[in-house]
């Protein structure tokens, strides 16, 4: 149970339960650089990054924030942070570079250290499989939407899973599949680049199989007591009114945007207006007998990334879209609020809507936030502080709504920030920041930000201050 502990007349703290994990994220191809070091090849966001007027100013994950080379350095930075769990992933290209065949042992050696350095230093490692670096060999195949990949990924899965399982106890199969399959292969805002509502369709379904099949894998290759999980990046869904027009566009998008996930991973079927919706891009026929079986065989956790939510009505978007036909139907409109650098308003209400939504339709499924944060503009001052007052704020607001959906029985077990460090973000390139620790890309010198110290402390105290009259 989670407890209030008084500090003052006026203050208090909200005590997250006992054994609440207390963590950071990151992924591969935005911290790592490295990338043509060790053996490593060309994964789908290197051929992507390179192509003109794709990625921000031009920039690539070649160097990002030199964790490949500085990693004990940022492992010390968690140590004083006093985080109980670092939640990174493994770089596809770097471990089996065409997607094929053997590991290269220097990649996998990198990923011992970094398990190593952890345990070292008292913080569990929390590994994903899967954070968009897909190898090129593999895209030049077809890519996700083709079966073959699925079976590509769990043959991955297993040479991971057996060369750090003996280090590594917690792991995501996919982090947002979503993103995967519709900013990748449907509006092409994020590698391969491709725009095609069918091939963003095909890609979904073979991102939930392969997720299965490596569950099966894993089950088989790791340690009874390993944890399994999968990530998703579900979107908190609002009406612009209750309209019957605008509670249908609600229905069209969460079908493209979460049950296409959650029905096949949980129910073991595909969600039923979702196959009528995209009758005119495909009659789902790629789906095999078997293969939502293995989609929904089962996994200990879910895990939720949440930023913002997203409001919808009846109309029609302007494309191209992400949501493989169901622009034609709806409108998106700006939430109110204020905004952080990404223009997405702060409202932490819409990541509590989800964890007692999840309560209700996934009862007995433990949860994990695991990634929740904001990009502000930082900048180091004249002293070499880096005040970020607005992500203190931001992170206030969304761990106290996580508060109150465990307070109302949502089982909620951890907390991973995004991000321990400023890093290339994907088609924004170095020019949004996400850290609590600030990144000098030039020098490559780290500075934690006051949001780090603020993190830190209610990591020691396991709880957030608040005023008594909002506790």
């Amino acid at each position: 149970m989670t407890v209030l502990e008084t500090l003052t007349d006026d203050t208090t703290v909200l005590r997250f339960p006992n054994g609440f994990r207390w963590g950071t994220a990151t992924a591969a191809y935005q911290i790592e650089g490295a990338a043509a070091e060790d053996g490593r090849s060309p994964s789908i966001w290197d051929t992507f990054s390179r192509a003109p007027g794709k990625v921000r100013n031009g920039d690539t994950g070649d160097i990002a924030a030199d964790h490949y080379h500085r990693m004990h350095e940022d492992v010390a930075l968690m140590r004083r942070l006093g985080l109980t769990d670092y939640r990174f992933s493994i770089a596809w290209p770097r471990v089996q570079p065409t997607g094929r065949g053997p590991a290269v042992q220097k990649g996998l050696d990198f990923y011992r250290r970094l398990a190593d350095a952890l345990l070292d230093a008292g913080i569990r490692p929390v590994a994903t499989l899967y954070h968009w670096d897909l190898p090129q060999e593999l895209e030049n195949a077809g890519g996700w939407p083709e079966r073959e990949t699925a079976q590509r990924f769990a043959d991955y899965a297993a040479l991971v899973a057996d060369a750090l399982g003996d280090r590594i106890g917690t792991w995501t199969t996919l982090n947002e599949p979503w993103c995967a399959a519709f900013l990748g292969y449907g509006n092409g805002v994020h590698a391969p680049g491709r725009t095609s509502p069918l091939d963003s369709l095909r890609a979904a379904h073979h991102l939930n199989l392969a997720h299965g099949a490596a569950v099966r894998v894993l089950r088989d290759a790791l340690p009874p007591a390993s944890h399994l999980s999968l990530t998703l990046n579900l979107h908190a869904l609002r009406p612009l009114t209750r309209s019957a027009e605008d509670l249908d566009a609600v229905r069209r998008i969460d079908a493209v945007a979460n049950r296409v996930f959650l029905d096949p991973v949980f129910h073991g079927r595909l969600p039923q207006d979702l196959v009528q919706d995209t009758a005119g891009i495909t009659d789902w026929s790629f789906v095999r007998d078997g293969d939502l079986a293995i989609s929904s065989t089962p996994i200990d956790s879910l895990g939720i990334n949440y930023y913002s939510p997203t409001v919808v009505a009846a109309g029609r978007s302007e494309s191209p879209s992400p949501w493989a036909g169901a622009e034609r139907h709806v409108r998106f409109l700006p939430a109110p609020g204020p905004r952080t650098a990404m223009d997405w308003p702060v409202d932490a209400d819409g990541l509590y809507e989800l964890l007692i939504r999840l309560r209700d339709d996934l009862p007995g499924l433990p949860v994990m936030i695991t990634e929740n944060g904001a990009a502000y503009d930082d900048y180091a001052d004249p002293s070499g502080q880096v005040h970020d007052p607005e992500r203190i704020a931001y992170l206030h607001r969304h761990l106290t709504a996580v508060h109150r959906a465990i307070e109302e029985g949502a089982d909620v077990r951890g907390y991973f920030l995004w991000s321990l460090l400023d890093n290339f973000e994907w088609a924004y390139g170095y020019s949004k920041r996400f850290g609590i620790v600030y990144v000098d890309f030039a020098t490559q010198r780290r500075i934690p930000k006051k949001s780090a110290d603020w993190y830190a402390d209610v990591i020691a105290r396991k709880g957030v201050e608040v005023t008594r009259q909002n506790a």
